[in-house]
């Protein structure tokens, strides 16, 4: 029987603190299967993004694990970024990668939120096809007012939004004031994290095109952007997360950021992948800027070497 694997691309808030990164990392590494595919900590935001690849029950043991060290070394009283966040494991989402189905990838969700609150009692909310109600299927739902926010709220259990903005499993329904809360979800497609550089200092124009870009604002459905300023380089940055690159290209967002900056006579001076990527999502651009007709992807002689 073929093997299963499931990909996950859990985040927690800390991109600053190396040796903290490399202790929750660590939990990843030398496992029998499983496979730390990358770890991507951004300063700015405050926050790493893992990507892992792994057999279901393995799998689930490590992002346990992780989440544990991320529990004893996070204190969200003291974390400061600029990403949205609500807990020092923030999120642990999860995706069907090979020889699995989504049923199967949401069941194992579900066991680790529960785990998870079993063993550190910590807060945990349910998203994606994991959520209890329709309103939770969107981490940003979840996340609204972040850490801080989101506390006060539910400090008052006569605030309006009470019952609905609750996490699912929690001792007191309340946030923990070290942990925070975690989200665990899982999800046919994953994110891919997508950033187009422009030659201008002024964040307020990268704001403008990121609403622009963006589905709640008139965008694509399947982005989410924001405009900020990236201390360590000159420029200012249009940051996406993309949650169907079959659908909506990368090409696609990449172009529509650079017409919606010719309106501010700024230009584009290129672009960066978070992380890993399908494959299929880079073949497809090819497609468009080269004109590829029929293009498959046995035709890269390195998919031979794949599993």
């Amino acid at each position: 029987m073929s093997k299963q694997y499931i990909l996950a691309v859990p985040n927690f808030s800390e991109g600053r603190r190396q040796e903290v990164i490399d202790a929750i990392a660590g939990e990843l590494k030398n496992k029998e299967g499983v496979t730390l595919v990358s770890v991507e900590p951004e300063y700015d935001f405050n926050r790493t993004v893992l990507t892992v690849l792994g057999e279901p029950e393995p799998l689930k043991e490590a992002l346990i694990n992780m989440a544990g060290k991320s529990y004893e070394l996070i204190d969200m009283r003291e974390q400061k970024g600029s990403h949205p966040r609500i807990g020092g494991q923030d999120t642990i989402p999860l995706f069907p990668f090979r020889n699995i189905t989504l049923e199967e990838t949401a069941k194992l969700a579900e066991e680790i939120g529960k785990e998870l609150f079993e063993k550190y009692q910590v807060p945990i909310f349910f998203s994606g096809e994991n959520a209890k109600t329709e309103d939770k299927k969107s981490i940003s739902f979840i996340r609204k007012g972040q850490y801080e926010g989101l506390k006060a709220l539910l400090e008052d259990k006569n605030h309006p939004d009470y019952e609905k903005r609750k996490p699912d499993l929690s001792v007191d329904g309340k946030l923990s004031d070290k942990y925070g809360a975690t989200i665990v979800s899982a999800d046919m497609e994953g994110l891919t994290a997508y950033n187009v550089f422009l030659a201008t200092e002024d964040v307020s124009i990268a704001k403008e095109i990121a609403k622009a870009v963006r589905g709640p604002s008139g965008g694509f459905s399947t982005v989410r952007a924001v405009g900020i300023k990236f201390p360590e380089r000159e420029g200012t940055v249009v940051s996406m997360n993309m949650f169907d690159c079959a659908q909506t290209p990368l090409y696609r967002t990449f172009e529509m950021v650079k017409q919606e900056a010719s309106k501010y006579g700024v230009a584009v001076t290129g672009s960066e992948l978070v992380g890993p990527v399908k494959l299929e999502y880079l073949l497809n651009n090819l497609n468009f800027y080269l004109g590829l007709e029929g293009l498959r992807q046995d035709q890269i002689l390195e998919t031979h070497l794949m599993e």
